[in-house]
């Protein structure tokens, strides 16, 4: 009997360990790609946990505890699919046509409760204030005001979510309600009510997808005092806590993205002069701008399938006294006003041997090709938008992001505009 006991104990933990908690996809074919790649979120940062080959039947097993936003990615065709684990079974039915995503049947309780929830937050926010107003244009006796106003009141209707059932559904649906919603009836959050909920938050705050539009709503009340106010919020979760690294993480991202260099440059000294361990979130991040860094060797790329005007097979092998990388997408209003300034004085940049290289941040073929077709110098793009892996490589958080680089591959300016760049090889 006790052995008996103890072999039943053993294949207790011996489940427990093969894994928390499975995902299953049903696919009617596998057309997606060859490489199926799972993701969980970490603040605003995807992280990979696990890959597949991509089968009619997909399925992975997931070994550590986890709540929070999840996605798989197929690189082959730059399909995502996007989801939620409330650490238990996730199942998901996939249409897939031309080798696209066309249908996702939400099975699972907790998916198909988030999408609901999701899609009323939606109409809430875009069609519910539209219907209002436009019931304001008719009589009250119309059948088309009535019918409005049944519209506007099925609209208001809450969604139940049990919250002992559905945690995150319930975490996600309440703060974003509560502090990423702006509406005439409640206040905004001010800076202390962040702090507050940021303080007192649960582990979902990291796996929900709110923490950084929290933070650009913090920011944006700080303006005038900017130092103050993150040395405030910083001090108030603990720095050496793995929630305070996190944040501390998003704000130098944030500097980054906004071109506010000194902050970055002040918080990324902040964040390297820590003692205590540092988590993986922060340690990545210290690590990505270590390498984009003035001084830095530029981390070589190999070209894709994709490049234009050149034979050569990695950003490396390009020979020039000096080359200016650009990172740009078609769709970029400031890309357009930008690199036509670059274009015109190429042939002027090229007579001081200066070679430019063009990353692209799109995802239509068709339109990175009809944009180059003007662009003279090197030009690539993997055609998946902010998934390309020299967004993460090179730390990219907005475009236009140029780079000068030397003979040696070095990196020697970061000019914020394509006016710098000309400024620098004093071209007129």
């Amino acid at each position: 009997m006790k052995k008996l006991s103890i072999l039943l104990i053993m294949l207790f933990f011996s489940v427990l360990v093969q894994a928390q908690f499975t995902i299953h996809i049903h696919m009617n074919n596998n057309s997606l790609g060859k490489q199926a790649i799972l993701y969980q979120l970490d603040g605003s940062k995807y992280v990979i946990i696990d890959s597949k080959k991509t089968k009619k039947q997909l399925k992975f097993k997931v070994k550590e505890p986890y709540t929070g936003m999840m996605k798989i990615y197929w690189a082959d065709t730059n399909q995502t699919l996007n989801f939620i684990s409330e650490n238990k079974k996730v199942e998901i039915g996939l249409t897939v046509e031309n080798r696209n995503i066309k249908d996702i049947d939400f099975i699972d309780a907790s998916n198909k409760l988030m999408n609901e929830v999701q899609d009323k937050q939606h109409k809430n926010e875009y069609i519910f204030p539209a219907l209002v107003q436009i019931k304001s244009y008719y009589r009250p006796n119309t059948s088309f005001y009535q019918s409005l106003e049944k519209e506007i009141s099925r609209l208001g209707e809450k969604v139940i979510i049990d919250k002992e059932k559905h945690p995150f559904v319930d975490y996600y649906h309440t703060n974003y309600n509560q502090y990423l919603v702006e509406n005439a009836t409640k206040a905004k959050p001010s800076k202390e009510d962040i702090i507050q909920f940021m303080s007192s938050s649960n582990e979902m705050l990291e796996t929900s997808s709110l923490l950084r539009p929290l933070l650009i709503s913090y920011l944006s009340q700080s303006r005038d005092n900017v130092e103050a106010s993150v040395d405030k919020l910083l001090d108030a979760l603990l720095i050496d806590t793995p929630r305070g690294q996190t944040v501390l993480s998003e704000m130098i991202d944030l500097f980054s993205a906004y071109g506010m260099e000194d902050y970055e440059k002040q918080y990324l000294a902040k964040a390297k002069g820590l003692k205590c361990t540092i988590n993986d979130r922060l340690s990545s991040t210290i690590e990505v701008h270590k390498g984009t860094e003035i001084g830095a060797t530029f981390k070589n790329y190999i070209f894709s399938k994709n490049v234009k005007n050149t034979k050569v097979k990695s950003l490396h092998d390009i020979k020039a006294n000096k080359k200016v990388i650009v990172f740009w997408s078609s769709g970029c209003g400031h890309c357009k006003k930008d690199l036509p300034q670059i274009l015109e004085k190429y042939n002027q940049l090229k007579t001081k041997n200066v070679e430019v290289i063009g990353l692209s941040l799109d995802t239509s073929k068709a339109e990175y090709e009809r944009e180059i077709k003007a662009f003279q110098w090197v030009n690539d793009s993997q055609l998946r938008g902010w998934n390309s892996t020299y967004a993460d490589d090179y730390n990219i958080n907005g475009t236009p992001t140029y780079f000068i680089l030397d003979k040696n591959n070095k990196i020697i300016a970061k000019p914020s505009r394509a006016e710098n760049v000309l400024d620098y090889f004093k071209v007129k």
